[in-house]
């Protein structure tokens, strides 16, 4: 579990990572891509939130979370690499 908690918060880092990058780059973008990055945006932040409490959790309702966490930082990742395609 703690190795899955440390691989998640690398994750959450370089999402955020990405997220900084992209936002430099929005001002040149489509009004369609910039929509889709505010709601990945919201989504990352809903997924940041959502993390924050379990950093500490044990036991196996913790494992459903970080699996559905997981998949949510999957929707991230698609839709940040969708937005860089369109930029």
């Amino acid at each position: 579990m703690s190795q899955e908690k440390s691989l998640l918060g690398e994750t959450l880092s370089g999402l955020k990572q990405q997220c900084d990058e992209l936002a430099l780059k929005m001002h040149l973008a489509e009004t369609e891509a910039k929509q889709e990055f505010e709601q990945t945006k919201d989504k990352l932040d809903q997924l940041t939130s959502d993390y924050d409490p379990l950093k500490d959790a044990v036991g196996e309702s913790a494992e459903n979370v970080v699996a559905s966490l997981k998949l949510v930082a999957g929707e991230v990742v698609s839709s940040f690499d969708r937005i860089r395609k369109s930029l």
